[in-house]
């Protein structure tokens, strides 16, 4: 067998799992956003049974998968007591989605309060994050850089350069997504677009550093990345999320040359299969063969706790820490370990040493 730290799935949305088979993949990212919200007005009631149930579930099939740490995204903190109930560590994001907002410090001011509401454990923790450039206003952006700031080891997280319709957005302020938020009767009509790439955007804004995690990164150029790297950025990767969305295939081979930080997210079950962070390594193994397994380890480990923060206590085997370990059975005669473990691992093969 081989003994490793618990995975971190540093990007998920727990509060989506009972859409779990409920929106189609589509080829372009707006047009399932606009399934997505569909869905979403289907269950109005966000502490409904069949949505509180779900959330167990899935973290349920984290743990199965081998999880010890998530990055949780939400927008009603809904999964706050299904995680504080249960074995994970975890940054529950309270979310801001607010392009038109006329008073954006009493957003996340707002927003806080409700966080401050929650009381932390010692494994689930609270934050902020900002949903991303084409659905949060410049002035919110600021807004929750300021309120993250009152804590200097807060994790904050973005959804950035996800799809080429945010791309298009940002350069010319038109396209799909200035539609859908004339649709949803978010447009604010003195926006005007930076014409610069997202990263560069936030970048300028003074968003990114260190404590930030930019989840998806499928449309940054080698430019974008190199200012993640300097940034001290983490980019979170979710593929398998990507290629049902539309939002396109990862320049997976390029995070890793570009030298940003990079880590694992399933992202959520209204878009993943499921929340093996496990099969999420096999499909970047898949999609860049030349990144070496070591490195894909790591960033499903060490790279996941250091970004959410927990890296004092995860992601590493080291005397004081979590002993969070997972034993993985191998074949007989398995040459190279490391090359096994990218490949597939399934949840039979799993098991905690220990109570999981």
């Amino acid at each position: 067998m081989a003994v490793m730290p618990g995975l971190v799935n540093a990007h998920t949305h727990l509060e989506l799992s009972y859409l779990r088979d409920e929106v189609a993949p589509a080829s372009a990212f707006v047009s399932w956003i606009r399934g997505l919200l569909a869905a979403r007005r289907r269950h109005a009631d966000v502490r409904a049974p069949e949505i509180l149930d779900a959330i167990d579930r899935a973290v349920a099939e984290a743990i199965a998968c081998g999880t010890a740490v998530v990055g949780d995204i939400s927008n009603t903190l809904a999964s706050f007591s299904p995680l504080a109930r249960s074995p994970l560590a975890a940054v529950v994001f309270y979310e801001i989605v607010k392009f038109n907002a006329p008073d954006p410090e009493d957003v996340v001011e707002r927003a806080r309060h409700e966080l401050d509401e929650l009381v932390p454990t010692d494994l689930v923790r609270t934050s902020l994050a900002a949903h991303a450039p084409y659905s949060v206003a410049p002035l919110v952006f600021r807004a929750i850089r300021k309120n993250i700031d009152r804590d200097p080891f807060a994790p904050c997280s973005v959804h950035l350069a996800e799809s080429a319709e945010e791309v298009e957005f940002i350069q010319t302020g038109g396209g799909p997504w200035r539609t859908l938020l004339e649709d949803l009767g978010s447009w604010d009509p003195a926006w005007v677009a930076p014409a610069v790439s997202p990263v560069q955007y936030l970048d300028d804004g003074g968003f990114l550093d260190a404590r930030v995690l930019a989840v998806h990164g499928v449309q940054t150029s080698t430019a974008d990345l190199a200012r993640l790297a300097s940034c001290g950025t983490t980019l979170v990767t979710c593929p398998r999320s990507n290629g049902h969305t539309g939002a396109g295939v990862p320049p997976i081979e390029d995070f890793y040359r570009s030298g940003v930080r990079v880590a694992i997210g399933t992202d959520s079950l209204a878009s993943a299969p499921d929340l093996s962070v496990f099969a999420e390594v096999a499909t970047l193994h898949a999609l860049a063969p030349s990144v070496p397994p070591s490195a894909l380890l790591d960033s499903a480990t060490r790279q996941g706790a250091r970004a959410l923060g927990f890296d004092a206590d995860f992601g590493t085997i080291e005397p004081g820490k979590h002993a969070r370990l997972l034993a993985i059975d191998l074949p007989q005669r398995t040459d190279d370990v490391e090359e096994y473990l990218v490949s597939g691992i399934q949840p039979e093969q799993i098991r905690w040493l220990g109570e999981p």
